[in-house]
């Protein structure tokens, strides 16, 4: 009898083991047929004409990107990459021209501003900022449109900003020696840029990490893109990654996504995630191609993560159901005792 009840209670732990498993594929293929669904709609619709643009892709490496004796070639390179490749939008990437904007050597300014307007839109400039005591890690335009400035706002801790500053600082400014390893924030709430016939929504760097930061200029911004400096990872798979990330904001929006990178990956992302064009990594070159606005809400920019942990929500209500409609597993019966010969 104790070998009948073992047996059957193994039987009853299998199949509430199949149970749990066929229970957890089901709803696996319901998640993945309702992505389908989401994804079968058009949840934006262009906005105005198509336009051409110019992604600069300097490949400066990482260890004279600060260097004073290479800012006159860094500044010629991204000058002359520029002036050669006349498009209604041209993005520069991160911090191109490692200068504080009031810096950068007006007549540079002056033949950017002029070549932008000729080209009957704008340019969006990389490079550092200072403000009121206070420096930033920004984008600037110049063009037909006033000029206009993004600066970022979630900065990484010890490479943008000092955490524990009292007793870290030291290490950082002093032995380290990063430079602009202290900057401020920009505001939470930035208004996207007027450029180009469109309003930009910009991200510098890893920002394209944060969904809902990226949905905070949505759905009045009709372009996403990202800027950014990947050199510290030299051949790695994380540059491939950032741009995966990238993708995913694009599909989230229902907006393009174009990239100006350093090194790579500088890319033009359609509002379908899908990769339309790329550069080769870690070579000198300009991205050129077509991009087109668009306008209307999807729903993560509608709900955001809320409709994600909602999601996660009732799926661990629906386990822990099951888990209490279960058959609650009883004790093996006691061996009897005393018993005659």
């Amino acid at each position: 009898m104790v070998r009948q009840a073992h047996h059957e209670r193994r039987g009853g732990g299998a199949k509430h083991i199949s149970r749990n498993f066929i229970t957890a594929i089901v709803a696996l293929i319901l998640l993945w047929g309702l992505g389908a669904l989401l994804r079968c709609a058009a949840w934006t619709q262009p906005h105005g004409d198509p336009f051409s643009v110019a992604l600069m892709q300097g490949n400066i490496a990482q260890d004279i990107k600060f260097n004073e004796n290479a800012l006159v070639g860094t500044l010629e390179a991204y000058l002359s990459l520029a002036l050669q490749n006349p498009a209604r939008l041209t993005v520069l990437p991160e911090t191109a021209l490692p200068l504080l904007r009031h810096e950068v050597p007006q007549q540079m300014i002056e033949q950017l501003r002029g070549h932008a307007i000729k080209s009957g839109g704008d340019i969006l400039i990389g490079s550092f900022e200072r403000n009121n005591g206070s420096y930033y890690n920004s984008v600037f335009t110049l063009g037909t449109a006033d000029e206009q400035r993004y600066r970022k706002q979630h900065l990484v801790p010890f490479g943008e900003f000092i955490p524990l500053r009292p007793l870290l600082g030291w290490f950082i400014n002093g032995v380290l020696n990063i430079p602009m390893g202290d900057l401020a924030r920009g505001a939470e709430r930035q208004a996207p840029l007027d450029v180009a016939g469109q309003r930009v929504a910009v991200n510098i760097c890893y920002e394209d990490v944060f969904g809902e930061e990226i949905i905070r200029t949505l759905p009045g911004a009709t372009l996403l893109i990202n800027v950014t400096n990947d050199a510290w990872y030299g051949h790695s798979y994380a540059a491939a990654q950032h741009n995966q990330i990238s993708q995913l904001r694009a599909l989230e929006s229902g907006r393009m996504m174009l990239r100006a990178t350093n090194t790579g990956v500088t890319s033009i992302i359609g509002a379908d995630g899908k990769l339309l064009q790329q550069l080769p990594q870690h070579q000198q070159a300009v991205l050129k191609g077509m991009a087109q606005g668009y306008a209307g809400t999807t729903p993560y920019v509608r709900w955001g993560n809320a409709a994600v942990l909602l999601l996660i929500a009732l799926m661990l209500a629906y386990t822990w159901a099951l888990r209490k409609a279960s058959p609650s597993r009883h004790p093996l019966p006691q061996a009897g005792g005393g018993g005659g010969m």
